[in-house]
């Protein structure tokens, strides 16, 4: 009865963690590498967080040359975000489920300062997410393919 007793809760514990784990890939929460559209290469670590049932999104950490500047500014932007470290900045907010995407939102691109749109979906069982910022209508912007980091 005791072995019986001992399966059934290992059982129990199997299911839920991997219930746990599926529920992680559901969801755009936690850590990706974002791979820049024009080079091919990563640009940065993003900790997408969710508070409310709204998703935003920081930057963690910067993948840049060593002649680059490794703490920059966020010197294009406007309001509160002008002239802030480009590290820790939120540059992702407001995205909401919206059948199987996140959208409503919008998205900073520190490079030049400007907010755009934004909607994004999960591909590859949670593994990878499409990003997608836009001006009007979504055919009008550009994408970028994340990948989990955990």
């Amino acid at each position: 009865m005791r072995t019986l007793v001992k399966a059934s809760l290992l059982a129990v514990t199997l299911a839920m963690s991997s219930a746990a784990v599926w529920a992680d890939d559901a969801s755009p929460v936690g850590l990706w590498k974002n791979i820049d559209d024009v080079s091919g290469k990563p640009k940065a670590l993003i900790r997408i967080s969710e508070s409310n049932g709204v998703l935003e999104g920081k930057l963690e950490k910067l993948f840049r040359a060593p002649d680059q500047d490794q703490a920059p500014k966020c010197d294009k932007c406007e309001g509160v975000n002008k002239d802030q470290p480009i590290l820790g900045l939120k540059f992702m907010w407001d995205l909401k489920k919206e059948g199987d995407e996140y959208a409503g939102g919008e998205i900073l691109d520190p490079d030049n300062g400007k907010v755009y749109k934004s909607k994004m979906h999960l591909e590859e069982n949670g593994k990878k997410l499409k990003v997608r910022g836009y001006i009007g209508l979504p055919m009008f912007g550009r994408s970028q393919t994340w990948v989990r980091q955990e």
